[in-house]
C-alpha cells in the first residue's frame, strides 16, 4: 500500500530493529525519553557556530586532499573516487571528532575506513529474517547477534577509551572536539530532572561511533555520486565551474559565508541527494491511531517510507531519471512538496549532522573543481548498478579521470 500525503505529527519514532549490539542507546536508535535527552545533548555539537569552527580544520583536510591529486592527474591515472573522498571524509571526521588527524589521504588502507565501511554493510538475510521472524529477535540479542560488526564496535570503543585516557586535565581545557563537548557536560549524579543529565560513557561511545561513521559513509559516498553526475553531465559542470570562478576569483581562499551562498553549488548537490539519497527508505512508528485519507494505522504500526523511490517518482518530479539541478533553483525549489524531497529524513527524528555534512560536501567538490574536472572513461560503469546492502552506494567502485582545467580565470568561456 502506498499512501501519499504529507503529515508528521503522528509518526514520531522511527522503528527500532532491536538487533543493535553495543549501539543500543545511539542517538538513531533511543526511543522516547531517552532519545530527547540524548538528541539534546548531542544536536549542540552541530550549531552553526560550531560548523564554523569546524570550517579550518575541513579547509585544511581539503587542501591535503587537492596535493594528493596531482600525481594521479600526471600520470593520467583511472581513479576510483572513493579512494580520495573516502579519506578526506575520513580525517575530516575524526578531526572533529576527537583531534585526531588520521592522514587517510595518504594512508588509504587506514583500519578506520575498513570498519567504518563494514559497519552499514547490513547482512540481507539477517535483515530479512527478523523482519519476517520479529519474535526471535530477543534469542537474537541473547545470541550477541547484531546489524553492526561486532569487531567494528570494539575497535572503535578500543579507540575512544585510549584517546580519552591520554587527555590530561590541561589538554582537555583546549579541546573543542565533539568527544571534549560530551565529556564537559557529563555528570553521573543521579537527578529527577533528566533533561539536566550529561551522557554517561557507553553513551558517549555510542554518539561517538555513530557520528563517526555514519559521517564518513554519507559523505564519501555522496561526493562519490556527484563526481559520476557531473561527469555524465559536462555541461552542469561547467556551469559549476562557473559560479566557482566568479564567488572564488583565481583560485582564491574559499570561505564559509560564501560558500553556503552559493546557488547553483546548493541546486546541484540537491540534486545528487535527490538522485541517491544516503538511506533508501527511513521507517517511522505511529504513537496513537491515527486515520489518513480514510486509512486507519494503528498505534505502534510501522510505516515506511520509500525515499529512494519516492525521489524518482514521476507523478513528483518529471523525467525523474534525469540530472536536473534547476529543479532546486530559487525560482522552482517553491514548488517542491517537502515530503517528496528527504534525503535527511524528516521531522523531529531527521539528520542531526545535515547542515556539517553539506559544508564538507560543498568544500571538498569546490576545492577540486578549482582545477580539475571529472570525466568518464572506458572504466566508468554506466549504468550504474546498486549495492544491496545498508546505505545506497554502487555495487563496485565507481572509476573516472580527472583533468586539469587549461583556463582558469573569473569566469571560464
Amino acid at each position: 500500500m502506498c499512501l501519499k500525503t504529507s503529515t508528521n505529527k503522528h509518526f514520531l519514532f522511527h522503528k527500532n530493529f532491536r538487533l543493535n549490539g553495543d549501539l543500543y542507546d545511539a542517538v538513531n536508535v533511543a526511543e522516547d525519553d531517552e532519545w530527547r535527552r540524548i538528541r539534546n545533548h548531542v544536536t549542540p555539537s552541530f550549531a552553526s557556530g560550531r560548523i564554523k569552527e569546524m570550517f579550518n580544520i575541513m579547509q585544511h583536510h581539503s587542501n591535503k586532499l587537492i596535493l594528493s591529486l596531482q600525481s594521479k592527474v600526471d600520470n593520467n591515472e583511472v581513479i576510483t573516487i572513493k579512494d580520495i573522498f573516502g579519506p578526506y571524509s575520513m580525517d575530516v571526521m575524526t578531526s572533529c571528532v576527537f583531534s585526531v588527524d588520521l592522514d587517510s589521504i595518504n594512508d588509504p588502507s587506514n583500519p578506520f575506513i575498513t570498519h567504518a565501511t563494514k559497519l552499514f554493510r547490513f547482512s540481507v538475510p539477517l535483515f530479512l529474517f527478523q523482519g519476517c521472524f520479529p519474535v526471535f529477535i530477543p534469542l537474537l540479542n541473547l545470541l550477541g547477534v547484531s546489524l553492526f560488526p561486532k569487531s567494528s564496535t570494539t575497535f572503535f570503543r578500543a579507540v575512544v577509551e585510549k584517546i580519552r585516557a591520554e587527555r590530561s586535565e590541561s589538554s582537555r581545557k583546549s579541546m573543542t572536539d565533539v568527544l571534549q563537548y560530551f565529556l564537559n557536560y557529563q555528570t553521573n549524579k543521579v537527578s529527577k530532572e533528566r533533561e539536566t543529565w550529561g551522557l554517561n560513557d557507553h553513551e558517549i561511545l555510542s554518539q561517538l561511533t555513530m557520528l563517526l561513521f555514519a559521517g564518513y559513509e554519507t559523505s564519501a559516498t555522496t561526493l562519490v555520486f556527484l563526481a559520476y553526475t557531473l561527469a555524465r553531465n559536462p555541461e552542469v559542470m561547467k556551469q559549476l565551474q562557473q559560479e566557482i570562478d566568479l564567488t572564488f576569483p583565481n583560485k582564491g581562499l574559499v570561505q564559509y559565508d560564501s560558500l553556503m551562498q552559493m546557488e547553483y553549488l546548493s541546486s546541484v548537490v540537491d540534486e545528487c541527494l535527490r538522485l541517491y539519497p544516503p538511506a533508501a527508505r527511513i521507517e517511522r512508528m505511529t504513537k496513537e491511531t491515527v486515520r489518513i485519507k480514510g486509512i486507519t494505522i494503528p498505534k505502534n504500526m510501522i510505516v515506511q517510507v520509500p525515499v529512494y523511490a519516492l525521489h524518482r517518482d514521476p507523478d513528483l518530479w518529471p523525467d525523474p531519471e534525469e540530472f536536473k539541478p534547476d529543479r532546486f533553483s530559487k525560482e522552482n525549489k517553491h514548488n517542491i512538496n517537502p515530503y517528496a524531497y528527504l534525503p535527511f529524513g524528516m521531522g523531529p527524528r531527521n539528520c542531526l549532522g545535515k547542515r556539517f555534512a553539506l559544508v564538507m560536501i560543498k568544500l571538498a567538490l569546490v576545492k577540486v573543481l578549482q582545477t580539475y574536472s571529472f570525466l568518464v572513461c572506458e572504466e566508468t560503469e554506466i549504468p550504474l548498478k546498486m549495492h544491496p546492502e545498508g546505505l545506497v552506494g554502487p555495487l563496485k567502485p565507481i572509476k573516472l579521470k580527472l583533468k586539469k582545467r587549461t583556463v582558469v580565470s573569473d569566469v571560464e568561456n
